[in-house]
């Protein structure tokens, strides 16, 4: 590990006013702590969030869950709200890595780092959330532009983060059975702004599958996202599985997802 200065600042002004130069913001420290281990990050200044309480809470509406950017994953598993509200919101972050990285895994920190494998980035874009930053509101839409790569701008801190209340969602991966990162997964969501489906694991980036979402427009069932056959084009391919393999787990794992939204309307 590169020699590195360390700040630990307790509000939000006190962490933007620290940011200068190639600093970072230190949020779960899941995958910045290990790059820095194997110098694969060389950080002159790390800037941790963890003692600063604003930035860690859950809120409920009518309308949506806000959840602050250093919640950790275990805090909306459990949390009865979110289980309330959102019920997949929480069921994702429950399957997230293992119980060590469910404690110290961050929302804001997972959808910062936009590993096309996470699970976040699904449930923001496959719910159509909005990341509130301390500059200004980005749509989950946009948010996402390349492998591991956001609309972020330096210096610019993840404050929380709105998920839209919907009638219904779901989220199934397949996981590689170590990491537990998705190898394909799909949030599947149905609500006011229509059909939306979120795709991770499969592309160098989150991505909404715009034919399955408008299979599903017709006839929300599994069988209907399972009939969409997907190209393989600019599918992922690696030790894990080939593209093609992916693109056809894109509609399957869609299929399920769908199924998993739809508990009260089995026999």
């Amino acid at each position: 590990m590169y020699a590195f200065d360390y700040q630990r600042p307790g509000t939000t002004g006190e962490a933007l006013a620290a940011f200068s130069g190639d600093a970072n913001f230190l949020a779960g420290g899941q995958s910045l702590v290990q790059a820095m281990k194997l110098r694969m990050a060389n950080v002159p200044l790390l800037i941790d969030l963890g003692g600063i309480p604003e930035l860690r809470a859950i809120s409920v509406t009518a309308d949506a869950v806000a959840i602050g950017a250093m919640t950790r994953h275990a805090e909306v598993a459990h949390s009865a709200e979110v289980q309330a509200a959102i019920p997949a919101l929480a069921g994702l972050a429950g399957g997230i890595a293992d119980p060590m990285v469910r404690n110290m895994g961050t929302l804001g920190g997972s959808l910062a780092n936009a590993d096309p494998a996470a699970c976040y980035p699904a449930a923001a874009l496959g719910l159509g959330a909005t990341i509130r930053t301390d500059r200004r509101s980005i749509p989950a839409d946009d948010f996402f532009v390349g492998l591991y790569q956001t609309l972020l701008e330096p210096g610019e801190l993840i404050v929380s983060v709105s998920f839209p209340r919907v009638e219904r969602a779901g989220y199934v991966k397949f996981k590689h059975p170590a990491s537990r990162f998705a190898v394909v997964g799909a949030f599947v969501s149905k609500g006011r702004g229509g059909i939306r489906v979120a795709i991770n694991g499969a592309k160098a980036c989150v991505f909404r599958a715009t034919e399955i979402e408008r299979a599903l427009a017709k006839d929300f069932t599994p069988q209907a996202a399972a009939s969409v056959e997907l190209g393989s084009e600019d599918m992922f391919s690696d030790m894990f599985a080939g593209a093609e393999y992916r693109a056809a787990l894109v509609s399957v794992m869609a299929s399920r997802a769908v199924e998993q939204a739809l508990p009260q309307d089995r026999p």
